[in-house]
Protein backbone atom coordinates (compact mmCIF):
# COMPACT_ATOMS: atom_id res chain seq x y z
CA UNK A 1 0.00 0.00 0.00
CA UNK A 2 1.05 3.54 -0.74
CA UNK A 3 0.79 5.72 2.40
CA UNK A 4 -1.53 8.78 2.57
CA UNK A 5 -3.87 7.62 -0.20
CA UNK A 6 -7.52 6.64 -0.02
CA UNK A 7 -8.25 2.93 -0.70
CA UNK A 8 -9.44 3.80 -4.25
CA UNK A 9 -6.33 5.88 -4.96
CA UNK A 10 -4.12 3.15 -3.47
CA UNK A 11 -5.65 0.50 -5.73
CA UNK A 12 -5.02 2.68 -8.77
CA UNK A 13 -1.46 3.49 -7.68
CA UNK A 14 -0.68 -0.22 -7.50
CA UNK A 15 -2.31 -0.82 -10.90
CA UNK A 16 -0.33 1.98 -12.59
CA UNK A 17 2.60 -0.32 -13.25
CA UNK A 18 0.67 -3.23 -14.75
CA UNK A 19 -2.70 -2.21 -16.19
CA UNK A 20 -4.15 -5.18 -18.04
CA UNK A 21 -7.68 -3.88 -18.54
CA UNK A 22 -8.66 -0.73 -20.40
CA UNK A 23 -7.64 2.52 -18.71
CA UNK A 24 -10.25 5.28 -18.82
CA UNK A 25 -8.87 8.83 -18.88
CA UNK A 26 -11.36 11.69 -18.55
CA UNK A 27 -10.15 15.03 -19.88
CA UNK A 28 -11.57 18.40 -18.80
CA UNK A 29 -10.69 21.93 -19.74
CA UNK A 30 -12.01 25.44 -19.31
CA UNK A 31 -14.29 24.75 -16.36
CA UNK A 32 -13.97 28.39 -15.19
CA UNK A 33 -15.62 27.51 -11.86
CA UNK A 34 -15.41 30.21 -9.21
CA UNK A 35 -15.40 29.24 -5.51
CA UNK A 36 -18.72 31.05 -5.17
CA UNK A 37 -20.30 28.36 -7.38
CA UNK A 38 -19.07 25.54 -5.13
CA UNK A 39 -21.75 24.57 -2.60
CA UNK A 40 -19.44 22.59 -0.36
CA UNK A 41 -16.21 20.60 -0.25
CA UNK A 42 -17.60 17.79 -2.44
CA UNK A 43 -19.25 20.04 -5.02
CA UNK A 44 -17.47 20.52 -8.35
CA UNK A 45 -19.72 23.20 -9.85
CA UNK A 46 -20.16 21.11 -13.03
CA UNK A 47 -23.08 19.06 -14.34
CA UNK A 48 -24.01 15.69 -12.80
CA UNK A 49 -23.33 14.09 -16.20
CA UNK A 50 -19.75 15.40 -16.16
CA UNK A 51 -19.30 14.24 -12.56
CA UNK A 52 -20.55 10.77 -13.54
CA UNK A 53 -17.72 10.50 -16.06
CA UNK A 54 -15.20 11.59 -13.44
CA UNK A 55 -16.48 8.88 -11.08
CA UNK A 56 -15.59 6.16 -13.61
CA UNK A 57 -12.15 7.52 -14.50
CA UNK A 58 -8.84 5.87 -13.73
CA UNK A 59 -7.10 9.17 -14.53
CA UNK A 60 -8.46 12.73 -14.75
CA UNK A 61 -6.62 15.42 -16.72
CA UNK A 62 -7.51 19.12 -16.63
CA UNK A 63 -6.12 21.25 -19.47
CA UNK A 64 -6.27 24.62 -17.75
CA UNK A 65 -8.64 27.38 -16.69
CA UNK A 66 -9.57 25.60 -13.49
CA UNK A 67 -9.62 29.20 -12.16
CA UNK A 68 -9.94 28.52 -8.41
CA UNK A 69 -7.88 26.44 -5.99
CA UNK A 70 -11.11 25.07 -4.47
CA UNK A 71 -12.06 23.25 -7.67
CA UNK A 72 -8.50 22.04 -8.18
CA UNK A 73 -8.51 20.52 -4.66
CA UNK A 74 -11.98 19.00 -5.13
CA UNK A 75 -10.99 17.35 -8.43
CA UNK A 76 -7.72 16.04 -7.01
CA UNK A 77 -9.56 14.58 -3.99
CA UNK A 78 -12.02 12.67 -6.20
CA UNK A 79 -9.69 11.30 -8.86
CA UNK A 80 -7.51 8.21 -8.41
CA UNK A 81 -4.85 10.07 -10.46
CA UNK A 82 -5.19 13.75 -11.27
CA UNK A 83 -3.01 16.10 -13.31
CA UNK A 84 -3.61 19.70 -14.41
CA UNK A 85 -1.83 22.45 -16.30
CA UNK A 86 -2.06 26.21 -15.98
CA UNK A 87 -4.54 28.14 -18.12
CA UNK A 88 -4.59 31.80 -19.04
CA UNK A 89 -7.35 32.46 -16.44
CA UNK A 90 -5.58 30.60 -13.62
CA UNK A 91 -4.04 33.65 -11.90
CA UNK A 92 -4.64 32.10 -8.46
CA UNK A 93 -2.75 28.97 -9.50
CA UNK A 94 0.50 30.49 -10.82
CA UNK A 95 3.36 28.67 -9.15
CA UNK A 96 1.06 25.71 -8.37
CA UNK A 97 0.47 24.28 -11.85
CA UNK A 98 2.95 23.82 -14.70
CA UNK A 99 2.30 25.34 -18.13
CA UNK A 100 3.10 22.01 -19.82
CA UNK A 101 3.18 18.49 -18.50
CA UNK A 102 3.77 14.96 -19.78
CA UNK A 103 2.00 12.14 -17.94
CA UNK A 104 2.01 8.43 -18.57
CA UNK A 105 -0.92 6.05 -18.20
CA UNK A 106 -0.66 2.40 -19.15
CA UNK A 107 2.50 3.16 -21.13
CA UNK A 108 0.79 5.90 -23.16
CA UNK A 109 2.55 9.27 -23.00
CA UNK A 110 0.16 12.22 -22.90
CA UNK A 111 1.29 15.81 -23.38
CA UNK A 112 -0.79 18.51 -21.70
CA UNK A 113 -0.95 22.24 -22.50
CA UNK A 114 -3.72 24.82 -22.23
CA UNK A 115 -3.26 26.91 -25.37
CA UNK A 116 -2.10 25.03 -28.46
CA UNK A 117 -2.25 28.16 -30.62
CA UNK A 118 -4.20 28.81 -33.82
CA UNK A 119 -5.93 25.97 -35.65
CA UNK A 120 -3.71 26.41 -38.70
CA UNK A 121 -0.45 24.56 -38.08
CA UNK A 122 -1.61 23.10 -34.74
CA UNK A 123 -0.71 19.47 -35.47
CA UNK A 124 2.89 20.28 -36.36
CA UNK A 125 3.22 22.80 -33.51
CA UNK A 126 2.05 20.41 -30.76
CA UNK A 127 4.20 17.66 -32.25
CA UNK A 128 7.21 19.96 -31.80
CA UNK A 129 6.10 20.68 -28.20
CA UNK A 130 5.60 17.00 -27.37
CA UNK A 131 7.56 14.91 -29.94
CA UNK A 132 7.56 11.75 -27.81
CA UNK A 133 3.88 11.80 -26.81
CA UNK A 134 1.21 9.48 -28.20
CA UNK A 135 -1.59 11.92 -27.37
CA UNK A 136 -1.69 15.68 -26.78
CA UNK A 137 -4.58 17.21 -24.83
CA UNK A 138 -5.26 20.94 -24.77
CA UNK A 139 -8.01 23.48 -24.19
CA UNK A 140 -8.46 27.25 -24.35
CA UNK A 141 -10.80 27.54 -27.36
CA UNK A 142 -13.76 25.68 -25.76
CA UNK A 143 -14.13 23.99 -29.17
CA UNK A 144 -13.82 20.19 -29.07
CA UNK A 145 -11.14 18.57 -31.24
CA UNK A 146 -10.68 14.83 -31.67
CA UNK A 147 -8.33 14.26 -34.57
CA UNK A 148 -5.14 12.64 -35.82
CA UNK A 149 -2.02 14.77 -35.66
CA UNK A 150 1.50 14.29 -37.02
CA UNK A 151 3.20 10.87 -37.12
CA UNK A 152 0.32 9.03 -35.46
CA UNK A 153 0.00 11.46 -32.55
CA UNK A 154 -3.62 12.01 -31.44
CA UNK A 155 -4.99 15.49 -30.58
CA UNK A 156 -7.85 16.06 -28.15
CA UNK A 157 -9.48 19.25 -26.91
CA UNK A 158 -12.35 18.21 -24.64
CA UNK A 159 -14.23 21.49 -25.04
CA UNK A 160 -15.81 22.76 -21.82
CA UNK A 161 -18.33 21.15 -19.48
CA UNK A 162 -19.48 24.59 -18.27
CA UNK A 163 -19.00 27.24 -20.98
CA UNK A 164 -19.69 25.94 -24.47
CA UNK A 165 -19.33 29.36 -26.17
CA UNK A 166 -19.52 28.56 -29.93
CA UNK A 167 -19.45 24.79 -29.43
CA UNK A 168 -22.76 22.98 -29.93
CA UNK A 169 -22.77 21.44 -26.43
CA UNK A 170 -21.01 21.16 -23.07
CA UNK A 171 -18.45 18.38 -23.38
CA UNK A 172 -15.63 16.35 -21.84
CA UNK A 173 -13.11 14.05 -23.50
CA UNK A 174 -12.63 10.36 -22.81
CA UNK A 175 -9.47 8.50 -23.80
CA UNK A 176 -9.09 4.75 -23.48
CA UNK A 177 -5.86 2.80 -23.52
CA UNK A 178 -5.53 -0.96 -23.85
CA UNK A 179 -2.52 -3.16 -23.33
CA UNK A 180 -0.12 -0.24 -23.14
CA UNK A 181 -1.33 1.58 -26.24
CA UNK A 182 -3.70 4.38 -27.19
CA UNK A 183 -7.00 2.77 -28.15
CA UNK A 184 -9.66 5.45 -28.60
CA UNK A 185 -10.71 9.01 -27.87
CA UNK A 186 -14.13 10.58 -27.94
CA UNK A 187 -15.89 13.81 -27.15
CA UNK A 188 -18.84 13.22 -24.84
CA UNK A 189 -21.74 15.62 -24.41
CA UNK A 190 -22.51 16.41 -20.78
Amino acid sequence: MVPNLTPRQNAHALRDTWFTEPVRIVVLSDTHVRDARLDGPGDLGISPAAVAHLETADVVLHCGDVVEPGLLAALAARAPRFHAVLGNNDAALHGVLPERLVVEADGVRIGMVHDSGPTKGRAARVHRMFPDCDVVVFGHSHMPVNDAGVDGQWLLNPGSPTQRRRAPAHTVGVIETRDGAFWSAEIVEV
